[in-house]
């Protein structure tokens, strides 16, 4: 779900927790060593995102936020702020090149650039939470 989060908007607000859970509390991000990622560069997106982005000349950044069942990609076009909410459960996270990160969820992505070792540790992370947090499969049983 790909929404505009700039104006606090009671019906979006619920929309998210609802797909991707409430934010941690200040004793869970401290227990995660933070829930956020430094300020992650965009080297491609998908078509509607890329629409977004090329409104403006400004650099092309975004930012992930954890939350209990998902994670949130935010980025910035025209004076805006946009929102990737992604559940765990949808989210696929691909690392291609040596130094780039690929977020999917069905047919939206954004790749970042990821040339320093906070970066790899934040994505680290999410794939160890949500591994940690995922229902159990029937192959495990």
């Amino acid at each position: 779900m790909l929404v505009n989060i700039s104006y606090n908007r009671p019906a979006i607000s619920e929309k998210i927790n609802n797909e991707v859970g409430k934010p941690f509390t200040l004793f869970e991000r401290v227990k995660l060593k933070g829930s956020g990622s430094p300020k992650l560069q965009i080297t491609s997106t998908s078509i509607d995102i890329h629409n977004l982005l090329i409104l403006d000349n400004n650099a092309n950044n975004c930012n992930v936020e954890m939350r209990s069942k998902g994670i949130i990609v935010m980025f910035r076009s025209l004076l805006e702020t946009y929102a990737l909410i992604i559940p765990y459960y949808k989210l696929n996270l691909y690392k291609g090149k040596a130094e780039e990160y690929s977020i999917y969820k069905d047919h939206h992505f954004i790749k970042v650039k990821a040339d320093k070792p906070g970066i790899h540790n934040f994505f680290q992370k999410i794939i160890g939470y949500k591994n940690d947090n995922a229902p159990t499969q029937i192959e495990d049983l």
